[in-house]
């Protein structure tokens, strides 16, 4: 039987064609699998990047809580601006609530949506991004009005006013809306890194302690 040279082309053809087709395969697969991967890391950073906001803006909040019940006596009053939080202009030393102002971790920057006071001054921030939000139950106490709000421009940390001779009160709202209840006594844990450090305590000087054996005089 001759020979066809022309079969020994097309099978090699067909082998170039399926390993063709499977190269094709495996790198759609691995295009799969990066994008799955990328999109993993970017829920991740954007839960940490939560996670941060929560923890600076009660910062902020618990600074701005901190100048309002530092006013001098029949003077209570809001923070002008942020800046006034790292040196208090009412009194003549140096009077920090705040270390330093932070930027926005959702956006990455300085500017941050602000809440005027009813009698002038700031009484709350919140972020400028309108990004949706991956959490959106489950907050803390002092967040439960964080819960269902779906944009992060909606996590407002605000400080109410209450009646003079009271402390502040802290609770978190909507932009323009009325908070439905304060929330009072709320202790925030100390974030290492966003509070002035504490003098601590003088050590109250001890007592020696008692000779356990007399000393025998010497004949």
């Amino acid at each position: 039987m001759p020979h066809d040279p022309t079969s020994g082309a097309h099978s090699r053809g067909l082998e170039a064609g399926f390993t063709y087709l499977g190269l094709l395969i495996l790198i759609a697969i691995l295009l799969l699998a990066t994008s799955t991967t990328l999109t993993l890391g970017s829920i991740a950073q954007r839960r940490e990047a939560e996670q941060r906001l929560l923890e600076v803006g009660a910062a902020y909040r618990q600074a701005i809580a901190s100048y309002l019940n530092s006013s001098p006596a029949g003077r209570r009053s809001y923070p002008a601006s942020l800046a006034e939080l790292l040196k208090d202009p009412r009194y003549p030393g140096v009077r920090r609530h705040l270390r330093q102002l932070y930027p926005d971790p959702i956006t990455g920057k300085a500017e941050w949506g602000l809440v005027p006071a009813p009698g002038g001054g700031i009484m709350g921030i919140h972020s400028l991004s309108d990004a949706r939000a991956i959490k959106i139950a489950e907050f803390e106490v002092e967040n439960q009005l964080f819960e269902g709000k779906e944009r992060y421009s909606e996590w407002v940390f605000v400080v109410q006013p209450v009646t003079p001779g009271k402390s502040a009160a802290f609770a978190g709202q909507s932009p323009g809306a009325n908070a439905t209840r304060p929330i009072p006594n709320i202790t925030f844990p100390q974030i290492p890194g966003l509070f002035p450090p504490q003098n601590p305590a003088p050590v109250p000087a001890q007592a020696p302690a008692p000779t356990l054996f007399p000393t025998v005089p010497q004949q």
